[in-house]
């Protein structure tokens, strides 16, 4: 782990010595990226995040890469305990387990993406960028399981008696797309809007879904099949 000098700064929490070892020097050779915290497990980031408060690596952290096959606390109950403290932390699941109801667990947990450990490190990059940029990356085979949970007709629905939110034909367009992964800027070319414009349905997203960030939204969509 080298010197923190960049613009953003990580965390790995991931069991895999050999895979651990990999990203560390993924992000430290990324000229936008450092890593600023290295954890064997969950529970020894909790446990140091606990214990030494803002003096923690973790707590100076802006987004974490979190593996979900932990010994001790699994990555998906990581995720909820930390996005309970500390709501503005991105946390991007990194994993090899591509089954639905992990998917659907780490992100009603409030995970901000969900790769594959077999993506590529370019990639990888890449997703990680998407998260500072709006978005809230699904690696492909992902992305097409989270749209066979949106219409699977056996899936989640809004519990009786609670109504549907109303969202315009435009905002679910835009919320479809934020499900897919797709970052601010490629929700407006996709749409053919301008980038405020996204913005300004987001936001009308976020208050008629009385959410407060991109993963609370996918979320919902996916629970409640809103887009």
């Amino acid at each position: 782990m080298t010197p923190v000098t960049a613009s953003h700064r990580i965390g790995v929490v991931e069991d895999d010595a050999r895979y651990r070892a990999g990203l560390v020097a993924l992000l430290d050779h990324a000229p936008d990226f450092a890593c600023a915290a290295v954890h064997g497990s969950a529970v020894e980031a909790l446990e140091v995040l606990e214990r030494d408060g803002e003096a923690a690596p973790l707590a100076g952290c802006e987004l974490v890469l979190m593996d979900l096959g932990l010994p001790g606390m699994g990555g998906i109950e990581a995720t909820r305990r930390l996005k309970r403290t500390r709501p503005q932390l991105r946390i991007v699941v990194c994993t090899v387990f591509e089954d639905p109801d992990r998917i659907l667990g780490a992100i009603c947990a409030g995970a901000d993406g969900y790769l594959l450990k077999r993506t590529p490190p370019a990639e990888m990059l890449e997703h990680l960028r998407a998260v500072f940029a709006g978005g809230a990356p699904l690696t492909s085979g992902v992305a097409a399981t989270v749209l066979r949970l949106l219409r699977d007709p056996d899936d989640r629905t809004p519990p009786p008696g609670e109504d549907a939110p109303s969202l315009t034909a435009r905002e679910r367009d835009v919320l479809r797309s934020l499900v897919r992964g797709l970052a601010y800027k490629q929700v407006a070319d996709e749409l053919g809007l301008s980038i405020d414009t996204v913005r300004t349905h987001i936001r009308g997203i976020y208050r008629k879904l009385q959410v407060h960030s991109v993963a609370e939204a996918v979320s919902r969509a996916i629970r409640e099949k809103l887009a």
